[in-house]
């Protein structure tokens, strides 16, 4: 732990700070003490982190440090740090460096060899996902690009993705990609979120074909959560008839077949058949 729990002190270096990304009292502790003991803090833009700060009486210097200036804030940051100092930086919303300002400065803490700690928090992408019902497993690509035909070379990509995706669009723009979105996933599910822990918090499900219906407020901030395939969500799972019948089977019947078998008389995914005969036989 890079808190030393026997002193008021933390570490000097670098610190990746976890804020709210709408609620303020979705922050920890750990957070807030940390903010309070730097002797520095980098966000991404300081009318709307003051207000947080402000909120718990963090009193600490504040910096703007976005993409347009944080070249040129750079060797000021790394003296300051290289002189034992505490730094952290924070964004407007969430984790800093996902799909925020913060890389450059975390890769050259790296390169002159400066400790960097994470303190994890609120993440739009997991809140999402959380409440989806999609795969646990998820492609997360950032925000989406402005113009319409890279939007297309994107879902190309995301077209053979067979996870949940996550990506960022700002609510004024998803109008504008709803007939490629169809065109692409029109079979799949699709979560958006919007405005998430925020008064206005909404959520829209249904399937991507079916998005026109949605009663769609055009403002504030968006998640997308797209299902997995199609045929992947209507899998069911291994019965207590079918695990019998695989335990059975797997006396006389090679796992390959018990797959072939099983998969083509119920609509279960072959990797859960393979899985559970592979239990079985490590446990003969």
């Amino acid at each position: 732990m890079t808190v030393k729990e026997d002193k008021n002190k933390i570490e000097s270096g670098l610190y990746i700070v976890s804020t709210p990304i709408g609620n303020l009292k979705d922050i920890t502790l750990r957070a807030i003490d940390i903010l309070k003991k730097s002797n520095l803090i980098l966000c991404e833009d300081t009318r709307v982190s003051k207000k947080l700060l402000s909120f718990y009486e963090i009193k600490t210097k504040i910096i703007s440090n976005h993409k347009f200036n944080e070249k040129s804030n750079l060797q000021k940051v790394l003296n300051i740090l290289k002189d034992d100092q505490i730094v952290s930086v924070i964004s407007d919303a969430g984790t800093p460096a996902i799909s925020d300002p913060g890389r450059l400065l975390i890769s050259s803490c790296i390169k002159e060899k400066i400790s960097i700690f994470p303190v994890p928090g609120p993440s739009a992408i997991l809140a999402s996902l959380s409440v989806s019902g999609f795969s646990d497993q998820f492609y997360f690509h950032g925000f989406l690009p402005d113009k319409l035909n890279s939007i297309k070379k994107d879902f190309d990509f995301f077209k053979n993705i067979n996870t949940s995706i996550v990506f960022f669009i700002s609510a004024r723009k998803l109008f504008k990609i709803f007939e490629v979105l169809k065109e692409y996933f029109a079979d799949r599910e699709i979560l958006i979120s919007r405005e998430i822990t925020k008064m206005h918090e909404t959520f829209y499900r249904g399937r991507v074909s079916e998005i026109d219906n949605f009663n769609f407020n055009p403002k504030g901030e968006v998640t997308i959560v797209i299902s997995e395939k199609k045929d992947q969500i209507n899998k069911q799972n291994l019965s207590e008839s079918d695990k019998q019948r695989i335990e059975k089977l797997i006396i006389n019947k090679s796992i390959k077949d018990i797959v072939r078998i099983i998969s083509q008389e119920k609509n279960i995914s072959k990797s859960k058949i393979y899985n559970y005969c592979l239990k079985v036989k490590n446990e003969k």
